[in-house]
């Protein structure tokens, strides 16, 4: 008989034993997920990014406009219209010249915002003021992707992976040419077709 209450009594300490183990185990997995979230989303949003799909109808969306309005307040100025891509909605805020971009499903893709050549890091500059020599610099926005969001922007006729970065527009006689300089520094370009 005392040999079957200890044995017993073995028995319920090696199982909670091994259910406190698991339990722990698990608690550090749904909390390493926890912390690892934004990474995994970030990564499954590089994986999926979707492809543009056409609003319907000419009329820019309700919702689109309620979530602006949520965003940024009832902001004077605001002009709105529809894209073949976006609704897209141009405004100013806290004086800088501002687009906000939405989707299909009336969702944020990001804002673009008007800069100068000399918002860009010096060193992304001097890049493309050595790569490209006697260019004009036209046009200088910031694209401030929604992370939120993993529609593709089209910018300057280009649809381009979304995330945060500059775009220079550039031109030379007859030939136009995009400069991406990512927020790492890194710069690309694309010939842009006439």
């Amino acid at each position: 008989m005392k040999k079957i209450i200890i044995l017993s009594a073995a028995t319920f300490i090696l199982a909670a034993t091994v259910n406190a183990q698991t339990g722990e185990a698990s608690f550090k997995k749904n909390s390493k997920s926890r912390r690892n979230e934004s990474s995994i989303s970030k990564k499954r949003k590089l994986a999926g990014t979707k492809e543009l799909r056409t609003p319907g109808g000419t009329e820019v969306s309700s919702l689109a406009k309620q979530d602006f309005y949520q965003r940024y307040g009832n902001i004077p100025g605001a002009v709105w219209k529809r894209t073949i891509n976006y609704d897209q909605v141009s405004f100013t805020s806290d004086g800088e010249a501002m687009t906000a971009y939405y989707d299909a499903n009336a969702k944020l893709a990001g804002t673009v915002v008007q800069k100068k050549f000399e918002d860009l890091p010096d060193d992304s500059q001097k890049y493309i003021n050595e790569k490209y020599p006697g260019y004009i610099k036209e046009d200088v926005a910031f694209f401030n992707d929604n992370e939120l969001n993993t529609t593709n922007i089209v910018l300057f006729n280009k649809q381009f992976d979304d995330e945060d970065c500059y775009y220079v527009k550039l031109k030379k006689d007859n030939q136009e040419i995009l400069v991406k300089v990512k927020m790492s520094g890194d710069v690309s370009s694309v010939v842009l077709e006439n």
